[in-house]
């Protein structure tokens, strides 16, 4: 009996053990990321300590915000539903940026959970108040909270959490604190009555306490429908207030955010206005140029403005690189351009001047890890904390990551990177048209349902997925491509003797083709495992919504194993 009992219990132990094994979550392992810029924009010399190269902060870094204590300028950016929220830069002479971290570094400033790709956090504006010491940064959570404000007495540090602003609509909201200690905010929302034609918008102006943070009193518009009603602009929006010479001027974007999107100008001897448009507006855009041009820049527009310690001033904005027609992979991102003043009036771009690749600027201060340029990049993961440069699909929900041992290492979740959920992606931004990124990892799938390598996404329904997974029983590398429906344009059977190493994983930007290269072990042969795949899918052209590519490392036990095949 008691032999009996002791071979039921081995048995159980045996099956619980096994069941345990089987229950486990695989994981992969990469040991190395390497990015590479071969864009022939920057294939230009230039003289690092008198001229720099537009964009200052290449790829998907939209709507800057800046903003000055001293001689420290302070920069933020978009980052919609990408977590951690908010990235902020530091530069000493407006061009060199060095990344200090993120306003939003915490799941509970951040709730980004079922939020759409181009929801969350949109256009965030920087200010500081020499009066109190102080630091704001207020923006939208468009799905989410909506406006709110956060602020902080150090910007690279942390930040306070989201004070919510509830009597303040619409979006795109900007703090101003003029000299007398007075707080302002300006922001798009509907016009006070019936919109009178589609992207009838209006500038609110509330009263802001700085002790309460809250605004009181009565909310205005100052600004209706555009720079000239007649004409039934659309979307004005983005507004920044600035003061000059006892002057007020309202700065704020017009005419959407594409090709025809632009920047315009009033002025005002007070604060609450009336407000009156420059007679030379728009002061910025590259609509109505010539389509044909050398380094084309479009959509140029949501800039803001910031005075030197010297009296000099300068315009941040966004613009994009199309690599053709309208099709641009990278993003909505960050250009500078000095400003002059003409008539009283703030003037960033000449009418019918394109948008320079190359400006001469004195004293500047190159930096080791640039941002713009044809600058190489690795992370060999050897440091305490993951770079700055990575980010989240999402406010990241569990322990799925790690950074140990040079590797980062990925759970395999049971989500699909193909569902609005926080999957087990780390990605960097795309910030060259032409590009290579390559990784190496370890990942061995159990079942067909397991895959781990490479996306580049642009959102749930477009991308492009290079990966690991098993296939009929056999390890296979498989390139799928998703616009609106997903398609496996080729699946690679690895040979038998690599099944357990570690695979190298290639793929190389060129405009809208990309192509995908594979080496297994020590092998340093890349296989081409399929060529010139379209990668169109990735612009926000047939995406849609405001953000760029993000390429990353990838690990699911939910794979789509049933995916169609290309013909």
């Amino acid at each position: 009996m008691i032999k009996r009992l002791i071979k039921i219990f081995v048995i159980c132990t045996l099956y619980l053990f096994s069941f345990s094994i089987q229950g486990q979550v695989n994981h992969a392992a990469f040991n190395y990321v390497e990015y590479k810029g071969m864009d022939t924009r920057f294939n230009q010399s230039i003289n690092p300590e008198k001229e720099y190269f537009n964009p200052i902060i290449s790829g998907f870094y939209p709507d800057p915000s800046i903003c000055r204590k001293g001689d420290d300028y302070y920069m933020v950016n978009s980052s919609f539903a990408f977590y951690p929220g908010i990235p902020i830069f530091h530069s000493k002479d407006l061009v060199h940026w060095e990344q200090l971290g993120f306003v939003l570094s915490r799941p509970l400033q951040l709730n980004l959970d079922g939020i759409r790709i181009s929801g969350g956090i949109y256009a965030p504006s920087i200010t500081y108040n020499k009066l109190n010491d102080t630091f704001y940064v207020i923006t939208t959570c468009v799905d989410g909270i909506g406006n709110f404000v956060v602020k902080s007495k150090y910007p690279e540090k942390d930040w306070s959490d989201p004070i919510p602003l509830p009597e303040v609509g619409g979006i795109d909201p900007s703090l101003f604190f003029d000299e007398d200690g007075k707080g302002y905010i300006v922001n798009n929302d509907a016009p006070a009555g019936k919109a009178e034609w589609e992207g009838h918008r209006a500038i609110w102006i509330h009263q802001y306490d700085k002790e309460s943070d809250r605004t009181f009193g009565t909310a205005q518009v100052i600004i209706d429908g555009g720079s000239d009603k007649s004409s039934h602009p659309v979307w004005i929006e983005g507004p920044h207030l600035y003061k000059k010479n006892g002057s007020y001027y309202l700065m704020a974007a017009e005419g959407g955010t594409g090709e025809k999107h632009s920047e315009v100008v009033f002025r005002s001897d007070k604060v609450s206005g009336p407000y009156f448009p420059y007679k030379e507006n728009p002061i910025l855009t590259q609509r109505n140029m010539p389509q044909k041009r050398t380094d084309k820049v479009t959509c140029v527009g949501h800039a803001d403005l910031i005075e030197t310690p010297q009296g000099k001033w300068f315009a941040v904005f966004l613009g994009c690189r199309p690599y053709e027609g309208d099709f641009y992979n990278t993003g909505r991102e960050t250009f500078l351009l000095p400003v002059t003043w003409k008539d009283n009036f703030p003037v960033i771009l000449k009418k019918g001047e394109p948008v320079p690749t190359i400006v001469k600027k004195e004293n500047l201060s190159p930096t080791t890890t640039p941002l713009t340029g044809n600058f190489s990049w690795k992370d060999e993961f050897n440091t305490k904390k993951i770079a700055y440069k990575w980010t989240f699909i999402r406010t990241p929900r569990g322990d799925w990551w790690k950074q140990i041992d040079r590797q980062l290492v990925i759970d395999a979740l049971p989500r699909n990177i193909n569902k609005v959920c926080n999957p087990a992606f780390i990605g960097i931004r795309q910030q060259h048209s032409c590009f290579e990124f390559v990784t190496e990892m370890n990942f061995v799938p159990k079942n067909e349902s397991e895959l781990a390598g490479v996306v580049c996404f642009q959102n749930e329904n477009y991308h492009l997925i290079f990966g690991k997974t098993k296939i009929k029983g056999k390890g296979t590398l498989v390139v799928e491509r998703s616009e609106g429906k997903s398609l496996r344009i080729n699946a690679f059977i690895i040979p038998e003797v690599y099944k357990n190493a570690s695979v190298k994983l290639k793929i190389v930007g060129n405009g809208g083709i990309y192509s995908f290269y594979a080496a297994f072990g020590k092998k340093k042969n890349w296989l081409p495992i399929a060529q010139d795949v379209d990668g169109k899918n990735l612009s926000t052209h047939l995406a849609g919504g405001f953000v760029g590519s993000i390429i990353g490392l990838y690990a699911t036990s939910a794979s789509d194993s049933k995916i169609e095949e290309k013909k």
